[in-house]
């Protein structure tokens, strides 16, 4: 069985060994082996570990989520703890929650107007910030 380590520590171990192998190469003066190791580890296996990530062979793949992460964590006032996903603006995730019925009604209208006046003060500080003199 092939050992695997999780991908940032392997790019650790690839980055120090790029460094730490040409240098001892080229205190053992071994010639065109110092500049081969350092090309090998540097510039092909550390972005081939980015990029592939867990398909790379010595990556040890992540763990799957649990199956009840699907579930909402919300608190005593039915807000969902988890991260919002910020492809839609907030007015777009507040009406989505209202049909799904995760928002009563009277929440719903309570954040429309939080949301309506945060919206209101932002555009106007950008409007004071496009008239600013540097």
């Amino acid at each position: 069985m092939v050992p695997t380590l999780p991908k940032n520590k392997l790019m650790g171990v690839v980055g120090t060994l790029s460094f730490g192998l040409p240098a001892l190469f080229a205190i053992l003066n071994l010639g065109a082996l110092v500049p081969a190791t350092f090309v090998l580890f540097a510039f092909i296996l550390l972005p081939l570990i980015g990029i592939l990530g867990d398909d790379f062979p010595l990556v040890e793949p992540e763990p799957a989520e649990p199956e009840d992460a699907e579930t909402p964590a919300e608190d005593s006032h039915g807000v969902d703890d988890r991260t919002v996903s910020t492809d839609r603006s907030p007015l777009e995730q507040l009406r989505e929650r209202y049909a799904r019925g995760e928002v009563s009604e009277e929440e719903f209208e309570r954040r429309l107007e939080r949301l309506l006046e945060t919206e209101h003060v932002d555009t106007e500080r950008s409007r004071d910030r496009e008239f600013e003199v540097e």
